[in-house]
């Protein structure tokens, strides 16, 4: 049986590469620029190259360690697909204290108490 295929992102150029994984070579580069190639996962789904919102969305989710790893039987999980969303996100976990990349896949975030 083949080795399962993994996703592989290289943000600049907003591509994808589905390859094998392989634990013996964890740092893998960009065919088109050369760049690193940050592994994101088996359930990972590109969006389309033209869709800048939806890259600026995945690049903060890259850069705050949020992953697209399938789990035991749902898939990744919630990940936020609007920038409106991470912004939500963002905001919850500077008022709570609760690290970026926990509050970035947070399914709902809970509201602001206001004062009556």
């Amino acid at each position: 049986m083949p080795p399962a295929k993994t996703s592989y992102v290289c943000l600049p150029c907003r591509a994808s590469y589905k390859q094998p994984y392989d634990r013996d070579r964890p740092h893998r580069v960009c065919p088109r620029c050369a760049e690193p190639l940050i592994h994101v996962g088996a359930a990972f789904a590109a969006p389309p190259r033209r869709d800048t919102e939806a890259w600026r969305v995945l690049s903060v989710l890259l850069h705050a360690g949020v992953r697209f790893h399938k789990g035991c039987c749902g898939g990744p999980g919630y990940r936020p697909r609007t920038l409106r969303e991470v912004r939500e996100r963002m905001a919850y976990a500077r008022r709570a204290g609760e690290p970026f990349a926990k509050a970035l896949v947070r399914y709902e975030v809970p509201r602001r108490r206001t004062r009556t």
